[in-house]
């Protein structure tokens, strides 16, 4: 998900793997497989925000989780939120793939990422620099680079303007169907103060895994985008869920789930982050849980040089852990 530009971090990781994707002089890089569409439509301003309405929360979707050794605790409540950070988007390499919910990411849709907000619900997203103001619902999990608070659609990222620049610092705010009397329009608000405190969820205690299932919860209602013609997503190098014996080693854990659905959407995420990665990212059924990760490696030295990359990349650091684990 991203968001369109490379970080300056993995820059020198990259450096030992082959050169980055070039652009040219004033134009955003991005990475090979993603980014905007080919065509953009020529009425995505034209786009619709989404309409907060009262909708059952998700079954699984909103269940604790741990990403990176750090465990969230969705809200299963109606309380009001607001929080400071920067957005980010996502683009074509998951148009068409499943969201967090169960449901297919869109990115023409006025959909969002959040880490914590409950799935489905709705937030007004306004831009710091500009006071320019969108809704979205959000139906997917992320983002998890520390400073970030949402993830946007590209369609989102476009009317918000950050589409270009990939990344902008904004306010967001939990909006309800009970505010449909008040502003929730996409147009210019007040200015907001710039300076951005960041708002970082704060850890909790692991969860007891919970049973797996999904729920397909529908889209909010949207006119249909202009037809674009894009390429098939290519699939990026995973590997499919497995339940199986483990060989002897460490391995890397980056996070765990009780949804599979959860499970492949980040490990998703995590493959297009870690571009200098030649080997798969595994999902593993481990009882009822499904867990992400790495390996297994040697020794734990080895272990360990990986994800320290992977810590300079995502500034989350995978947790080593023991076949038997």
């Amino acid at each position: 998900m991203r968001r369109a530009l490379l970080f300056l971090a993995a820059a020198a990781l990259l450096a030992s793997c082959g050169a980055p994707p070039k652009a040219p002089p004033g134009k955003p890089v991005y990475y090979a497989d993603d980014g905007p569409p080919d065509k953009v439509p020529e009425d995505i301003a034209a786009i619709p925000d989404a309409v907060p309405r009262d909708e059952p929360y998700h079954r699984y979707a909103n269940r604790p989780y741990t990403v990176f050794g750090r465990s969230y605790a969705p809200v299963v409540n109606d309380d009001p939120m607001q929080e400071r950070g920067l957005a980010s988007w996502y683009g074509r390499m998951f148009h068409g793939r499943k969201t967090a919910s169960g449901e297919v990411y869109d990115m023409f849709a006025m959909t969002a990422a959040h880490k914590t907000l409950p799935i489905p619900s709705f937030a007004r997203v306004t831009s710091l620099k500009s006071g320019q103001s969108i809704v979205v619902r959000v139906n997917d999990r992320g983002p998890f680079h520390e400073g970030r608070v949402i993830d946007l659609s590209y369609a989102a990222a476009v009317k918000l303007g950050i589409a270009g620049p990939g990344s902008g610092p904004v306010e967001v705010e939990r909006v309800f169907a009970r505010d449909a009397g008040t502003q929730l329009a996409s147009a210019p608000r007040p200015a907001v103060a710039p300076a951005v405190a960041t708002v970082t969820t704060p850890p909790v205690a692991a969860p007891a895994a919970p049973a797996v299932a999904t729920v397909t919860t529908p889209l909010a209602a949207a006119p249909a985008p202009a037809a674009v013609e894009m390429p098939a997503p290519r699939p990026a190098e995973v590997a499919t869920p497995l339940v199986a014996a483990e060989s002897a080693g460490h391995y890397l854990q980056l996070g765990a789930f009780s949804s599979v659905d959860n499970a492949e959407s980040f490990r998703d995420k995590v493959a297009r982050e870690l571009v200098w990665l030649f080997e798969p990212i595994q999902v593993i059924q481990a009882g009822s849980l499904h867990r992400v990760r790495l390996g297994p490696y040697k020794t734990r030295e080895e272990a360990q040089a990986i994800a320290d990359k992977i810590r300079a990349t995502l500034d989350f650091a995978p947790v080593i852990t023991p076949a038997t684990r």
